[in-house]
C-alpha cells in the first residue's frame, strides 16, 4: 500500500489563510484572523517535540454576530481550506440525555465519518491510474472476449496452427479497436452485462450509553457464512466503469490503515463548527420548567466533548482533547455570558462580527469569486442572454438591501438574494424566448422595479 497523502495545512501561513478567505468573504477581518491563527496553531502543535505536545490544547472560538454576516460562509470556506476533517453542526438539534433526539457525541462520530471518507478518497486518487488500467482490461474482456482455444488429441477437429494464428490476430485487432473507442468515450452509452457484488446491508443499530451507533453488521453475510454473493446486472459502460472501479478499489485498499490515519487526523486536526450555539443558551429570566428539554442540560452534555473525552465510534474510540471547536451565534436575545460558566471557559476567544452596510453589500455583489452578479450572469449565459449591470445600478441594489434590512428584519447579505431574484424575475422567466439578447440593468430599471415594494413596508416584508 502506497503512503497516504498528507494534508496541506502546513503550507498555509495565517496571512495566506486570510487572503484565501478574502476571495469569498467581505470584511470580518477579526474573525478571519482568529480562525487563521487557530488553524496555524494546529500545525505548530504537530511540530512540538516531547510530552509537551499533548499539553497544548486548542483555543476554541465563539463568533458573535447577526444572521447573514458571514459566519456560515466562513465555516464552509474553512472546510475547503483546512484540508482537515471538518464538520458543521447545529447546536439546536441536540437534546439532553434521556430525551428523543441526537446525542451530542454524534457530532464526533460525524467528524470521524468525514475523516474516513476523505482519507479513502485521497488514497483512491493515488491509485486512480492503476485502477483505470485494470478496469479498462475488464471492460475489454467483456467487449472483446478472448477466443476459446480447443486443445484436443483428435487430429481431425483440432485447429491448425494457421487457424489459431488467424483467430488470435483477429482478436488482437478487435481488442485494439475497442480500446481506442473506449478511450475516446465512444462506447459510454453501450449496454453490457457484468457480475456485481450484492450490497444488501440492513444495519443493526445498537443502543448504548453513547447513543445509537450504526455498527454495520451485515446479517446476510452472517447467514451465508461470509460468502460474497454476486448477481448479473445490465448497465451502460459508463455505469459499469464506476462499479468496477469501486470493486477494484475495495480489493486493493487497506481499510485498517485508512481508519488509523483518519482517527489520527480527527484527534489532532479535527474541527467542529458548532452553529446556532445561542439557541441553547438560557437567560436568567427564562424559565426552563416543564417537559421541554432544558437548554442548560444540552450545554452540560456538550461540555465534556469540548473539554476532552473518549467517544465510541464504529471505527473505534476517538479522543476529543485536541479537536478545535468554533461556535457561532447571533446572540440577539441572550448573551455569551448566559452560557454555563464551564462552557464559557472552554471558548476563550470571542470575536464580534460586524453588521453589513450598503458599502459592504456593494462589494459582496461583485468582488467574491462566487459573487451573486457573476452567478446570475453565468446562469443567463446558458440561454444566450448577455446580462450586465451599470455601477449605479449595483449601488442602488446595495442601498435598497440596506434600507429594507433597516425597515424590517436585518438578515444581512441574504437580503441581496431576495432583491436580485425579485429584480430579475421577469428576465429569468422569459430568457428562453426573449429576442433581446443583450440586457443592461440600469439604476432607473432597479428603481422602477423595486421602489413601490420598498415604500410599502408590509409588502416588502413578504416579497423582499
Amino acid at each position: 500500500m502506497n503512503p497516504l497523502p498528507t494534508t496541506t495545512l502546513s503550507q498555509l501561513t495565517p496571512a495566506q489563510i486570510v487572503a484565501e478567505l478574502d476571495y469569498y468573504i467581505i470584511g470580518q477581518d477579526d474573525a478571519k484572523r482568529a480562525v487563521a491563527i487557530a488553524l496555524r496553531n494546529r500545525w505548530r502543535r504537530q511540530q512540538v517535540q516531547g510530552d509537551l505536545r499533548d499539553e497544548i490544547y486548542p483555543n476554541n472560538i465563539i463568533l458573535i454576530g447577526p444572521t447573514g454576516v458571514g459566519k456560515t460562509e466562513l465555516a464552509r470556506r474553512l472546510a475547503n481550506l483546512a484540508g482537515a476533517p471538518f464538520v458543521k453542526v447545529e447546536a439546536s438539534k441536540y437534546t439532553e440525555v434521556g430525551y428523543v433526539g441526537r446525542d451530542v457525541e454524534s457530532m464526533v462520530r460525524d467528524l470521524v465519518d468525514v475523516a474516513v471518507a476523505k482519507v479513502r478518497a485521497e488514497y483512491m486518487d493515488t491509485l486512480k491510474e492503476n485502477l483505470n488500467a485494470s478496469v479498462e482490461e475488464q471492460l475489454l474482456d467483456i467487449l472483446a472476449p478472448k477466443p476459446t482455444m480447443i486443445d484436443t488429441l483428435d487430429e481431425e477437429t483440432a485447429p491448425t496452427r494457421k487457424e489459431l494464428k488467424t483467430k488470435l490476430d483477429r482478436y488482437r485487432e478487435e481488442r485494439t479497436a475497442k480500446r481506442e473507442l473506449l478511450r475516446d468515450g465512444a462506447l459510454e452509452d453501450e449496454t453490457i452485462e457484468i457480475d456485481v457484488e450484492e450490497h444488501s446491508q440492513p444495519l443493526m443499530q445498537i443502543f448504548s450509553a453513547q447513543g445509537m451507533e450504526e455498527m454495520g453488521i451485515n446479517l446476510p453475510d452472517i447467514v451465508n457464512g461470509g460468502e460474497t454473493r454476486r448477481r448479473r446486472r445490465t448497465c451502460t459502460i459508463a455505469e459499469a466503469r464506476e462499479i468496477l472501479m469501486e470493486e477494484e478499489f475495495e480489493n486493493r485498499i487497506d481499510m485498517d490503515r485508512v481508519i488509523r490515519e483518519a482517527t489520527r487526523r480527527t484527534e489532532n486536526l479535527g474541527i467542529i463548527f458548532l452553529d446556532e450555539i445561542d439557541k441553547i443558551a438560557a437567560s436568567a429570566d427564562t424559565s426552563e420548567s416543564g417537559p421541554d428539554v432544558s437548554r442548560s442540560g444540552v450545554q452540560r452534555d456538550i461540555l465534556p466533548v469540548v473539554e476532552g473525552t473518549t467517544v465510541t465510534t464504529k471505527y473505534g474510540p476517538v479522543r476529543t482533547d485536541h479537536v478545535l471547536f468554533i461556535a457561532a451565534g447571533a446572540f440577539t436575545n441572550v448573551k455569551p455570558s448566559d452560557l454555563i460558566p464551564e462552557l464559557q471557559g472552554r471558548f476563550p476567544i470571542r470575536v464580534e462580527m460586524d453588521r453589513l452596510g450598503a458599502e459592504e453589500f456593494l462589494r459582496i455583489l461583485t468582488e467574491p469569486r462566487n459573487a451573486l452578479i457573476k452567478q446570475y450572469v453565468a446562469l443567463l449565459e446558458t440561454e444566450g442572454v448577455h446580462l450586465s449591470f451599470t455601477r449605479d445600478a449595483l449601488k442602488e441594489i446595495a442601498a435598497t438591501a440596506y434600507e429594507v434590512n433597516e425597515k424590517t428584519e436585518d438578515i444581512g447579505a441574504r437580503r441581496l438574494h431576495t432583491i436580485l431574484s425579485t429584480l430579475l424575475d421577469d428576465l429569468l422567466f422569459e430568457a428562453p424566448t426573449v429576442k433581446k439578447k443583450h440586457v443592461s440593468i440600469t439604476q432607473g430599471r432597479v428603481r422602477k422595479r423595486l421602489d413601490d415594494i420598498v415604500e410599502d413596508e408590509d409588502l416588502s416584508r413578504f416579497i423582499l
